[in-house]
């Protein structure tokens, strides 16, 4: 098991739609860009940060949201006071109240077993593994998701400096969505899944967590009988 800093900003005041994380992400990545390659994954030449990211921009029940691990929690701790208001395509918002609340917590793979559920839709699927997907019947389909699960967990544990020496269990049970990400019609799943791995609440897995998609909440946990 390992700690991290998990730093959460929420702006109670304002409601936006789940599909405007995007646009969350673009105001704060420009208001703040000289600041920090991880609040909006470019580097100072345009090319692109392709870890883990360790700041990631939410609308959680239509509250907008802005999640930091580590050394992105940081500074969002720093950039906090700063924030005045969202300019939101063009649609000002003032920011009369603003929440952070700044943790430690822990993550990694022990004995027992921990449900959540994604709080917003978990896109799974690349172009390659999206075309073997159409091809498989349910039950293959189902353990392809376990397995990509499984890889999500790792990066996410990579991107946090954190290397599991135990094999990471997991079962899922979603149901397919459809979403419009970069004018394009994809394919995501919402659901709960199971696991054997600690995953603190708010962060992402899959793609585009830093656009606020596979938002992960804690539902319940109960103790494995391996050990």
């Amino acid at each position: 098991m390992t700690n991290l800093h998990l730093t959460t900003i929420r702006f109670p005041e304002i409601a936006l739609a789940t599909r405007d994380a995007h646009k969350l992400r673009g105001y704060f990545g420009q208001l703040f860009r000289q600041h920090s390659p991880l609040l909006h994954n470019h580097y100072e030449d345009g090319s692109s940060r392709y870890a883990y990211p360790v700041v990631q921009y939410k609308v959680l029940d239509r509250v907008p949201t802005l999640v930091g691990i580590n050394e992105g929690a940081g500074l969002l701790v720093k950039l906090f006071l700063k924030v005045q208001e969202l300019d939101i395509e063009g649609r000002v918002y003032p920011v009369r109240q603003k929440n952070i609340e700044s943790r430690q917590v822990t993550a990694g793979v022990n004995g027992d077993l921990y449900a959540y559920r994604f709080s917003t839709l978990w896109m799974a699927l690349n172009q390659e593994n999206y075309l073997r997907y159409q091809h498989y019947e349910d039950t293959a389909r189902q353990e392809q998701l376990k397995s990509i699960l499984r890889q999500n967990i790792l990066s996410f544990y990579k991107g946090i400096g954190y290397w599991a020496s135990e094999q990471i269990l997991a079962s899922v049970r979603v149901q397919q969505r459809e979403t419009l990400f970069k004018n394009q019609t994809m394919l995501a799943f919402t659901g709960t899944f199971t696991t054997n791995a600690v995953l603190p609440e708010g962060i992402g897995l899959g793609k585009a967590v830093s656009r606020g998609f596979g938002t992960v909440q804690p539902a319940r946990s109960f103790l494995l009988n391996s050990r």
